[in-house]
């Protein structure tokens, strides 16, 4: 055999193995068994959660009060178990919300690889504040925004165990608790101004964490309802307001995935159909600082109820097993990006 043709030939079976290796990492991304992950969420868990952060103890969880900070210390445990890395060595980080108010974002990172620190970043992020007490009366949040709270830790908990089991993903992921949301959303305020002046050092490689650097944003509000429906009356229900601003190869793997898990779950990419609605209500809650920068964010709700904003906004009036649902679907959702 000549040369040349041993040349051709060699290449040509290199390309093939490379092509099979894609293939075959392809075909794992899909079928990788989750059951690990999918095990870490169940109704009495995110029951408790919700229960802790509606309780009097955190008192309706106004930025700046007792229990808002009750709710901040309770956070940064939760980060801690889940095996978050802080940044500067703390999960708080203080913010100014006006008229004297500090409030206190909770941040913690997951590294797509500890052995090969990545680039790119995924922000995933809920606020944990709501409005007190007012008037003598506590307003408990459970909806708004326990529930996102609850769902935030649930991936937390999902994508830390799946590194333990090998998974690695080309992207790191940054979990965002969001306070004074209801204070102008002073909190999505701050943590941009941060990464805009390169003052959030990734904790594995001690590089900013800059604008360019953030493939997407997540944000999670008001998810564990049933009771403001889609126009079929169905409860199993999610709205993804922004999924079309992810890159044109992105823009389908929230149905995808809801078909090939399982979950089931009927999809709304507006705001009960109305486009004026969709584009305020996309501009109302902490993803909007990220698409005003350009960042593609995605942002997930079941919507504003009758309850939202009321004294019996309780964990009893939420739909937890839909809710469930909705945490497994934004899952693999979130692991398609990290990619």
């Amino acid at each position: 055999m000549d040369k040349k043709k041993f040349t051709y030939l060699l290449a040509a079976a290199f390309v093939i193995l490379c092509c099979n290796r894609i293939h075959a990492n392809a075909q794992n991304f899909w079928i990788g068994n989750d059951t690990a992950a999918h095990n870490l969420v169940w109704e009495e868990k995110l029951r408790k959660r919700i229960d802790f952060l509606s309780d009097s103890l955190c008192a309706g969880r106004a930025t700046g009060t007792a229990g808002g900070n009750e709710a901040a210390f309770w956070l940064v445990g939760r980060f801690r178990s889940a095996g978050l890395m802080p940044f500067d060595n703390t999960y708080a980080k203080h913010l100014y919300a006006g008229n004297g108010t500090v409030g206190h974002n909770i941040i913690g990172m997951l590294p797509g690889s500890r052995t090969k620190p990545c680039d790119s970043y995924i922000i995933i992020g809920a606020h944990y504040d709501h409005l007190g007490v007012l008037g003598g009366k506590m307003y408990p949040g459970a909806d708004n925004n326990a529930s996102g709270v609850a769902a935030l830790l649930s991936l937390a908990d999902m994508f830390s165990t799946m590194k333990d089991v090998g998974r690695v993903y080309g992207k790191s992921i940054i979990f965002v608790a969001f306070d004074a949301k209801e204070m102008n959303m002073a909190g999505s305020e701050s943590l941009w101004r941060m990464i805009e002046n390169g003052e959030l050092a990734d904790p594995v490689s001690g590089k900013p964490v800059t604008p360019e650097k953030i493939y997407a944003m997540a944000n999670m509000e008001q998810i564990g309802s049933s009771l403001a429906p889609l126009s079929s009356g169905r409860k199993d229900y999610l709205i993804a307001l922004g999924n079309n601003s992810l890159p044109n190869d992105c823009r389908n793997l929230l149905s995808m995935c809801n078909r090939f898990y399982g979950t089931g779950l009927e999809l709304s990419e507006t705001y009960y159909g109305s486009k004026n609605f969709t584009e305020v209500f996309y501009r109302i809650s902490d993803q909007k600082v990220f698409a005003e920068n350009g960042i593609p964010a995605v942002f997930f709700t079941s919507g504003i109820t009758l309850n939202t904003f009321k004294t019996y906004d309780t964990t009893e009036t939420l739909d937890l097993e839909i809710l469930r649902k909705r945490i497994i679907l934004i899952f693999h959702w979130v692991e398609k990006l990290l990619r």
